[in-house]
């Protein structure tokens, strides 16, 4: 293709033409345009790009070779390009009619249209871009932007098969920093290694912000110079949007100097500004179809979007912490109070906001410090800078002393400073200080001999070193972030605003607090003489079952105990309705807690009001002692059941049943015990209690009308239910943790979450696998102690690998997602198979009943 396409000049063709650029990837052709052809013309010249000689294609008709559906649906989608930064796809054009397929994509260049060419995947078909929905899915789930970028760099290798992707951050000079990495285990770890702004000079950033996606499939590649390479209309042609141009030749060079022989970059923007880069290698050519690469661009869009989200929301938080502290030092300084005089209270406020390692204030003369700070005299001279240098708005800097050279006397304890002006007039001021922060810098080399002068005269050549290169840094502090400086900017607009307050307004809001806390102590007063009466009541109605001092203490103790478990309950969830299931634990625990396994509950668990909880667990506790003295639960036989259900107008039935203990008698006297069982719940909650004791065992209903009920919710098992009913694998098994655990499974989304799984019940090395060759290579290679197997992998199945793993004893578990249960008889039978979707509880009972068969 290339002695073909040098033996012809298209500049010197009559023909209007397609503008010929020729393959500058290996892989496919690029073909420029006017925007008279696409309309007017049918005429197409082309440089070999279907195995036809270039000269023979002058004059030819488009529709000579070109089917009319394809021509079609380039016309429409050149129609409906957007921006001069827009490019649309086709996907499996048939070019020829010939039935080969080809992707297509189109943009716009000046006057120009570009048309890149590329032959579609054979073989299996797959759908890469509905990959990308589950990845972001679950990138969501990230709290913070590092977790956010080391799933992104997870998933976006798992999508593309790099050895290394890495998540690159710009710093603001242009520097960058490694933040996140993934890697296939066999290749260096750049994490946390700094490269230099000269690594990416400004023309390739403006490239990045507009190109999301570059690739270099194989830096050996050859390839083809643009003829002629200006316009139709003799303007230098922008390949600016092309995704098949070749790169800098300077670029191949850096690439080889570090071993890379493949790499692609997707652009991470942030409010339309180059925030970094997912920078990937591979160390052998790598060639990802069109598909692959669109969903990597659209997986880089979405990922933007969302860190944007994550870092906006640290700076609404922010924001909002500003707000608060705005109310905050208002409010402290509402009862008249100077500045200073509520300097401690406000400086403990501010470092809740902006973290600082000392502060001082500076108001008429007087000084007050806190912390890590130079000293007045000390201060004073650099108060003086500060009225030229930061007057009017907060100042900032992280080098005191390379701006101020007397401030290397105090550089150790007080490097970095924040200042926020109070006053109208440049000499008042809130300083915040923070210490020298020593640290080193890991460089990817030398940053400061990144670039030599080349053999050719002044042409650059990049560096070819990238040993570790450390950076000690001294007299700098911790970087005062932009989110800081605004919350600064937010702190000194309220700190003008407390000095110009006026009296009346503080004296105004002394009052109201005055109201409100009257009012609190009449509450609290209210409340406490309720416990008193409440408390005085128990006492007097207790004495009367009482045999003797030790015995009336106990039964008072009891009660109370009762009364203070239940309101624990209610506080703990913050005064809200609280679970009857847990009141009732509660009650066996503290009673019985050597029977608890004889007492059981059964329907679904009450959420009870505050007023009602109280009342209901005197009398639960009533029935719980009562049970362990003289009912079912006095011996080792007795049972307690309690069935919970409820009516249409959402009213509580509490159905106790005592069964197996000693003989019940009808009591022949009704203490006070008695009392609060029968007449409680009628008298203070409008409901019903009925008991009855017939000799095989104690009967009693109770009923709590629904206006006392907040809510009906699926009982959550006990501590004791959920160890019996979810065994811990890694005690029982400890040999299937030995080793490597397999997962064979031909998604890669569901292969990354059964991993997850395997690695919170404690397998540490995890291996996944998506086919029967890829699993027979690692099984022969690796010692591999347990194994998950997809039955259905596409086009075959995991039963080559089930039977390997027989042959070897190894344990191993089938997971299905059509239900398929054919390996399980004959030699799988009683091997545990799954149904997708499944959870981790389901892996964990298929571990367990392994070990068990």
């Amino acid at each position: 293709m290339v002695d073909a396409f040098q033996q012809v000049d298209l500049s010197t063709c009559d023909l209007e033409p397609i503008h010929i650029i020729g393959r500058i990837q290996s892989f496919g052709w690029l073909l420029s345009f006017s925007s008279d052809w696409i309309i007017n013309h049918a005429s197409l010249n082309c440089v070999d790009l279907f195995g036809v000689d270039a000269v023979e294609m002058f004059g030819r008709a488009a529709t000579d070779f070109i089917a009319p559906s394809a021509l079609h649906d380039i016309r429409t989608r050149l129609q409906i390009l957007g921006s001069p930064d827009s490019v649309e796809r086709i996907f499996s054009v048939e070019l020829l009619d010939d039935g080969r397929c080809f992707d297509i994509a189109l943009h716009a260049s000046g006057q120009s249209f570009i048309l890149e060419i590329e032959p579609s995947d054979t073989g299996r078909r797959r759908d890469y871009v509905n990959y990308v929905r589950p990845m972001i899915d679950r990138m969501r789930t990230s709290k913070t932007t590092e977790q956010l970028c080391a799933s992104a760099a997870r998933h976006l290798r798992a999508l593309t098969g790099f050895d290394r992707v890495m998540i690159y951050r710009f710093e603001p000079n242009g520097a960058g920093e490694v933040i996140a990495e993934s890697l296939n285990g066999s290749v260096d770890s750049f994490h946390g290694l700094h490269f230099p702004a000269s690594d990416i000079p400004a023309q390739a950033r403006r490239l990045y912000s507009r190109n999301i996606l570059r690739i270099i499939s194989d830096v050996d590649d050859p390839t083809v110079a643009v003829v002629p390479y200006t316009s139709p209309r003799g303007e230098p042609l922008d390949l600016s949007m092309s995704g098949l141009r070749a790169v800098s030749p300077i670029h191949i060079e850096y690439l080889r100097n570090m071993g890379v022989k493949a790499s692609m970059s997707v652009s991470i923007m942030r409010r339309g500004k180059l925030w970094g880069l997912m920078a990937c290698h591979h160390y052998s050519p790598l060639r990802l179809s069109y598909s692959v690469r669109t969903a990597a661009e659209l997986f880089g869009e979405f990922f933007s979007y969302l860190l944007d989200q994550r870092e906006s929301d640290y700076s609404f938080e922010k924001r909002n912490q500003s707000m608060r502290l705005h109310d905050e030092i208002m409010a402290r300084v509402a009862g008249g109070d100077s500045l200073l005089g509520a300097f401690h209270d406000f400086a403990d406020s501010i470092g809740k906001v902006i973290p600082f390692d000392g502060i001082l204030g500076w108001v008429d003369g007087q000084f007050m410090a806190q912390g890590s700070t130079p000293t007045q005299v000390q201060f004073e001279a650099l108060a003086r800078f500060l009225n030229t240098a930061g007057a009017s708005t907060v100042w900032s800097t992280e080098s005191i002393a390379s701006v101020h050279e007397p401030a290397r006397a105090f550089s150790e304890s007080a490097a970095g400073l924040l200042a926020l002006p109070v006053s109208r007039t440049p000499r008042d001021y809130i300083v915040l200080f923070r210490r020298e922060h020593h640290r080193e810098v890991h460089w990817a080399g030398n940053p400061e001999k990144a670039i030599e002068l080349g053999p050719n005269g002044a042409r650059l050549t990049p560096r070819k070193s990238f040993d570790l290169w450390k950076e000690e840094r001294r007299g700098f502090s911790r970087p005062w972030t932009a989110d800081e400086i605004s919350a600064a900017e937010s702190l000194r607009v309220t700190l003008l605003e407390v000095v110009l307050r006026l009296a009346d307004a503080a004296n105004l809001e002394r009052e109201q607090a005055n109201k409100q806390q009257d009012m609190l102590i009449a509450e609290l007063n209210h409340r406490v003489r309720n416990i008193l009466n409440l408390i005085r009541g128990l006492v007097m109605q207790s004495k009367d079952g009482a045999e003797t001092i030790d015995h009336f203490a106990e039964i008072i103790g009891s009660r109370i105990h009762a009364l203070a478990r239940a309101h624990d309950q209610v506080t703990q969830t913050d005064w809200s309705p609280s679970s009857l299931y847990n009141l009732i634990r509660t009650e066996t625990d503290a009673y019985a807690s050597e029977s608890a396994d004889r007492v059981t509950i059964d329907g679904p668990d009450a959420m009870i009001a505050p007023g009602a909880f109280t009342t209901l667990a005197l009398v639960i506790h009533e029935m719980m002692t009562n049970s362990c003295k003289y009912g079912a639960l006095s011996d080792s036989r007795g049972s307690i059941a309690i069935n919970v259900s409820h009516g249409d107008d959402q009213s509580l039935e509490i159905d106790w049943r005592e069964t197996g203990g000693p003989t019940v008698k009808t009591p022949t006297r009704r203490g006070f015990g008695s009392t609060i069982i029968e007449r409680t719940i009628p008298h203070e909650l409008g409901g019903s209690a009925v008991v009855d004791y017939p000799p095989d065992g104690l009967r009693a209903t109770f009923l709590i009308p629904g206006e006392h009920i907040a809510a009906y919710d699926t009982p959550m098992p006990s501590a004791h239910e959920a160890l019996a009913t979810v065994p811990e694998v890694r005690e029982s098994a400890p040999e299937l943790f030995s080793a490597t655990a397999l997962i064979v499974e031909d998604n890669v989304i569901i292969a990354m979450e059964a991993e997850d799984v395997l690695r919170d019940l404690g397998f540490d090395d995890c291996e996944i696998v998506g086919s029967v060759k890829t699993a027979r290579a690692l099984i022969a290679s690796e010692d591999v102690s347990f194994a998950m197997l997809d039955v259905n992998l596409g086009k075959e199945t995991s039963e080559e690998v089930a039977e390997l793993l027989h042959g070897r004893g190894v344990p191993f578990i089938f997971a299905s997602g059509y239900g398929d249960r054919s390996f399980t008889t004959g030699r799988f039978e009683g091997v545990p198979v799954i149904t997708k979707p499944y959870t981790e509880r389901d892996i964990r009972a298929a571990i367990a009943r392994l070990r068990r068969d």
